[in-house]
């Protein structure tokens, strides 16, 4: 009883969307199952329940900030044409159709989602694609397939929290996650790659998105060997992108004002966001100066400068109802997880799949990327599972650095299909893209237990 009591706020969500239930609906679902599961066999201690509210609430807030501020944004340069316009001069610069969509998946996405994370890469990802000349359901799947290299998002934080917790190396952690992100790098370099190609490019489609996925884990590997594991991600992509836009098409192309404008638009939220995050570190501030290097707080700033104070209702007014449907999904999730971790239900639900043995080498990835897909947060996942991951790891004797890599990358890749980031995802792309939400998540999901597969066979290799 206690194991499917366990089990059932995953079992409540998985089933909702299959069902094709939506997401906010499912969000309450499973926050209904993991309160029935609280109240039979999973108490809340008395004593856990402030200090949670007082670690999370901050968190909380900040992501749903992050949300709208990228929102508006996204709203805004719609809205102008900039993105429009930036959108032209990319497709010049990499080529037409398999370029520019590498280039976004492998190249601006996890750019801007190494520099900001909480999902701010598909803000900037999708609007570009939107411009691609693709359907509106896959401009949706490709920009949550550029969510890659999270393990990096926003600095690495929670690749920190599971190297913390797991009492393990920050540096050594991002190392093994560069070499199993082999997996994930590959496959979504070809499902984006055969998703534009026409059919007699498939086998080009092919080699272009292995190659990109290589060349993606290669450079990611070399700048956290290099750099450390902060930067790398970022690092990275950038390297990629450079790669892309200076030995892609022919065609140079030139940047009208407006690209222009909308290019530093995007440069002041990430060198805004980077600056200030340096600043605190070097200057040692206390850890509530970290709100000056939050991206809730850039994305407003940056988006003020591109309209230079005059606000126009109507990006306003859509971005609003817009972040009506995603930030009470992103919200109840987080609940979930936040509720499942304190109360002790993910940790007896990954010992009990422990009692298997070492099968459970191959089961583990699984519960890592299930963490992520709840909690859509690969620092809530980690605060979940990291401990009782490296736990079971040392029980069964097998390399703890190993099965905390897998477990991390597993985590960190099916974020993109949480819930909360799927609907964000239809929100940005072109309309009609809202009425393909089930394609969407039954997609991503697909992608994801692919890539989780190849991890789980990597753990029983261990």
């Amino acid at each position: 009883m206690h194991t499917f009591l366990s089990a059932l706020p995953v079992l409540a969500v998985i089933v909702s969307l299959l069902a094709g239930i939506s997401a906010l609906r499912a969000a309450w679902l499973g926050l209904a199952a993991t309160l029935l599961a609280v109240t039979i066999s999973f108490p809340v201690p008395p004593e856990a329940i402030w200090p949670a509210i007082l670690r999370w609430t901050p968190i909380v807030l900040e992501v749903l900030l992050i949300i709208g501020g990228g929102l508006w944004m996204s709203q805004v340069l719609q809205h102008s044409g900039a993105q429009a316009e930036l959108a032209r001069w990319i497709r010049d610069r990499a080529g037409p159709g398999i370029g520019t969509v590498l280039l976004i998946v492998h190249g601006i996405t996890p750019f801007a989602e190494s520099m900001t994370g909480f999902g701010i890469g598909i803000t900037i990802g999708i609007p570009l694609l939107a411009h691609a000349g693709l359907a509106p359901r896959k401009v949706a799947l490709l920009g949550l397939l550029g969510l890659s290299t999270v393990p990096w998002g926003s600095m690495g934080p929670g690749t920190l929290i599971g190297a913390n917790m797991a009492g393990l190396g920050f540096y050594e952690l991002g190392m093994g996650s560069a070499l199993y992100s082999i997996i994930p790098f590959i496959v979504t370099g070809v499902v984006a790659a055969w998703l534009v190609a026409a059919p007699q490019e498939r086998l080009r489609a092919l080699l272009l998105g292995t190659g990109s996925g290589l060349l993606l884990s290669v450079v990611i590997g070399l700048s956290n060997w290099l750099f450390g594991t902060a930067p790398a991600g970022a690092l990275g992509s950038s390297l990629i992108t450079l790669l892309y836009l200076g030995l892609g098409g022919r065609g140079r192309g030139e940047l009208t004002p407006a690209a222009r404008r909308c290019l530093l638009t995007y440069a002041l939220l990430l060198g805004g966001v980077l600056a200030a995050t340096l600043c605190i570190r070097m200057l040692d501030l206390s850890p509530s100066w970290r709100y000056v290097g939050s991206p809730a707080l850039w994305l407003f700033v940056a988006t003020a400068w591109f309209t230079r104070g005059r606000l126009d209702a109507l990006p306003g007014k859509n971005a609003w109802h817009s972040w009506q449907r995603v930030a009470p999904v992103t919200g109840l999730f987080i609940l979930v997880g936040i509720v499942m971790a304190i109360s002790g239900m993910a940790t007896y639900l990954a010992h009990t799949l422990a009692e298997g043995g070492r099968v459970y080498l191959g089961i583990g990835p699984f519960v890592g990327a299930v963490s992520g897909f709840i909690t859509g947060s690969t620092s809530g996942a980690n605060a979940m599972l990291a401990t009782t991951q490296a736990e079971i790891a040392r029980a069964l004797h097998v390399d703890v650095l190993a099965f905390l890599s897998i477990h991390n990358v597993a985590a960190a890749f099916l974020l993109m299909a949480s819930p909360s980031k799927v609907e964000l995802a239809v929100q940005l792309a072109p309309q009609g893209a809202q009425q393909e939400l089930r394609w969407v998540q039954v997609s991503v999901l697909a992608v994801g237990v692919v890539v989780v597969s190849g991890l789980a066979v990597c753990g029983l290799l261990l």
